[in-house]
């Protein structure tokens, strides 16, 4: 499942960052890194951009980069 389809509130744990270049490297030095956890907090009103948790701080991410982190729900 993509980061983006996980429901507020369900915690996962990243399984592989996909994407090329520059947005895989922007994505991986954010802290979006293999075997991190991370949860949902909240979805802007029209769905993107959403807010997660990991490593201890909040990120907002557009759903279009979202698409690109595999994520294991558990």
């Amino acid at each position: 499942m993509t980061l983006d389809r996980l429901q507020i509130g369900k915690k996962a744990r990243i399984a592989v960052v996909k994407g090329q270049g520059a947005l895989r490297r922007r994505l991986l030095d954010m802290g979006l890194t293999p075997h991190t956890e991370v949860m949902v907090r909240k979805v802007a009103p029209m769905g993107d951009p959403m807010e997660i948790q990991l490593r201890g701080y909040e990120l907002t991410l557009r759903k279009d980069d979202a698409r690109d982190i595999l994520v294991e729900e558990g």
